[in-house]
Order: C-alpha cells, then structure tokens, then sequence
C-alpha cells in the first residue's frame, strides 16, 4: 500500500452540521503518501480517534470513501482487512487497549507471536531505551498511564506496517520520554519505508512532519 485517500470523509454524526471547517473532512481527496509524516491536530470532540478507527475498520459510522491505494475500504473482505491490519495499517490507539491482568511483557508478546514481526533483543532494546527494563514484569493495569503508553508504543511495533497511525501518543508523557519514542518511531518508518499519522489536540509528537492538517 503506497497512498490512503480521504474523499469526502465525514462522521455520521457530523452530518446535520452546517459550520464544518476541516482540512480533512468532506474534502474532495486527501492523499496519505507512504514514507512521509502528517500531524493532524484537533479540538476535542472533532473526530481525530474516529477517522482512526476509519482508516483500520472498526468503525464504518462515515460518509464519503476510504481508499487503500485504488481499492474502496468498503468493498474489503474480512480477510482482506486481518491482512491490511497484520501487515499495513499499525495503530496506537488513544485508549492504548492493554490486557491490564497481563505484564507488560505479555501485552506486547500477545502482538508479536501473531506476527512474528520482532526479535526478543529487539523488543527488550525498546523497553531499556523507553526506560521500561524494570517494569517488564509488571501487571500494565498497575502501570502509570505513560508507562502504558510506552508499552502500547512497543507493541504497535511488533508488526510490519506501511502506515503508523498513532492517536495523541504521547498525552501523558514527559517532553524526554516524548523523544525517546519519537526516535524510535521515525527509525522504524525509515527502515520499513513507512508513512506516519499522528494526531494531537495539543501535545506533539517531537518529529519531523510533512504536512499538518486541521480537523
């Protein structure tokens, strides 16, 4: 997959709605190129964590189409949408989606042993620069929400992926830690050639980015 377009894309919700301004919604083609990076900023309550749940399918609540390269996003199969999400479409969900009974560890093995993505050096290589070594063992729901959020970083990782979307990432991270993952993430995109979806309602992540769209 190569490009993500947005044409016309709008929420059901946002349908009686007469004072829309947005850089992406009901917009005629917003093009997502693989290999660059976007920061789509937005007040709470615009949509920024539907248009994720859009973009990998677990969410059809919109009007207007999503297209994967040529293809329709409506006209997917099941299995056609389980392979975009193993091998394309990589999501930092906003409300991270832990197994708060599970370690930290696990949470992120539970990713890895479906997609074979990552070597166990590797994924200890992240903790330690993530400054997590010590809390591998640790139950995620007695983890600090930040600590959470390194460890939903880590998993996203551990899958090939040509688009990284990431939803407000870094909320409750320090500006260091913030960094940390930045660099990591513009690495991985580099060496997968992948392209980058951050959003923000504030708090940005500190990399590099091709162009800032308004919802």
């Amino acid at each position: 997959m190569n490009t993500i377009h947005l044409k016309r894309l709008l929420p059901g919700v946002f349908t009686q709605r007469t004072d829309m301004v947005s850089d992406v919604w009901l917009q005629e083609d917003i093009c997502l190129e693989r290999g660059k990076t976007y920061l789509v900023e937005a007040n709470s309550g615009t949509g920024k964590s539907s248009l994720c749940s859009y973009v990998v399918g677990h969410r059809t609540d919109y009007e207007g189409n999503i297209l994967f390269d040529e293809q329709d996003a409506g006209t997917l199969s099941v299995k056609a949408w389980t392979r975009l999400r193993r091998r394309s479409l990589a999501l930092l969900w906003q409300d991270l989606r832990l197994f708060p009974e599970l370690t930290a560890w696990e949470n992120v093995l539970v990713k890895n042993r479906l997609t074979h993505h990552c070597k166990r050096k590797q994924v200890e290589t992240w903790f330690d620069r993530l400054g997590m070594a010590d809390k591998r063992t640790a139950r995620a729901g007695q983890l600090s929400y930040g600590q959470q959020q390194r460890v939903a970083f880590i998993r996203m990782l551990c899958q090939p992926a040509q688009f990284f979307l990431l939803d407000e990432p870094i909320s409750h991270l320090d500006d260091a830690n913030a960094q940390l993952m930045a660099g990591i993430l513009a690495e991985e995109a580099a060496r997968q050639g992948a392209g980058i979806v951050v959003t923000s309602i504030g708090k940005q992540l500190p990399i590099t980015y091709d162009q800032t769209l308004r919802l």
